[in-house]
């Protein structure tokens, strides 16, 4: 495993890290959570070992909020930078993502396969959502993040304090209360939590999916059946995910069973399942390979 870096347009460096096969021509990009770094979500080790056997390469993406708060160069501004879960601003991580596939597409892998988890899925929902980006072959999507549940532990006085503040231009603030009871973060980003919708786009019921609705490429959703995000039906959160993509007849739905969010006790049987859903898709003789 490498410590790599992959550079935004507006000039930060964003931190992940590489499990490199060998000369692999096919990679996963995972793309993190808020707070989803190696430390609380320990599978993605899993991943990359089991993936690396496989002759495939894996790129642990961090975006922004991965941890609350890391220094970071600005490569276009020349200046230090704080950034994470206190100050992102959702309508950067459709940037984040694309930085991720171009770090992809440098080192020269005929195959990316684009992964996120929680909020990192609803991140690639929401790229793949605006780029038909053909050097994305397929999508995997871990625990997407219900914002709705997420944030259903904000009080209306609290809603009311982040409405006003943000339209007074305080955004750069602290926000004087953690968000949820754990988010420690500006005003702004908890606007963009409560009232952005950005990436609010998947939903336990019926709901505004009219991100899902515009991805066209196929893929697989996976999920556990302990997940406490979905109001006490996993597997129905999926399914209602998958009902509204286009490509829905050719997506996978995956259950792994006794588990929750973040796959606990079961990492391995995760990254088994995606070793098999990545050697399906692989064209055949590079499957073949992929099997010594």
């Amino acid at each position: 495993m490498q410590d790599i870096h992959t550079q935004t347009t507006r000039g930060i460096l964003l931190d992940g890290a590489l499990f490199q096969s060998g000369s692999a021509d096919t990679a996963l990009i995972a793309i993190t959570g808020i707070h989803g770094n190696f430390y609380s979500n320990p599978f993605y080790h899993n991943i990359g070992h089991t993936l690396n056997a496989a002759g495939i390469d894996f790129i642990y993406a961090q975006t922004c909020d991965a941890v609350g708060s890391i220094r970071t160069p600005n490569l276009v501004t020349g200046r230090e930078e704080v950034i994470g879960s206190w100050n992102e601003r959702f309508s950067d991580a459709d940037e984040d993502v694309c930085a991720w596939v171009d770090y992809a597409q440098r080192q020269g892998y005929s195959h990316i396969v684009l992964a996120g988890h929680s909020l990192g899925a609803n991140k690639v929902i929401y790229y793949l959502s605006r780029h038909h980006d053909t050097r994305v072959e397929h999508f995997l999507l871990l625990s997407p993040a219900n914002v709705d549940y997420m944030t259903s532990t904000v009080s209306d006085a609290a809603r009311q304090f982040v409405r006003t503040a943000f339209a007074e231009g305080r955004g750069q603030e602290m926000l004087p209360f953690p968000l949820m009871g754990w988010v420690t973060c500006q005003i702004a980003t908890a606007y963009d939590w409560l009232w952005s919708g950005l990436l609010n786009n998947v939903h336990t019921h019926e709901g505004d999916f009219s991100q899902v609705e515009c991805i066209t490429h196929t893929g697989a959703l996976l999920i556990g059946t302990y997940d406490n995000f979905t109001d006490g039906d996993p597997a129905g959160f999926l399914t209602l995910i998958n009902s509204h993509m286009p490509t829905a007849d050719r997506n996978k739905l995956i259950f792994i069973e006794h588990t929750g969010h973040t796959y606990q006790m079961k990492q391995q049987e995760l990254a088994d399942q995606i070793r098999l859903l990545l050697r399906s898709w692989l064209p055949a003789p590079l499957a073949i390979y992929s099997l010594k």
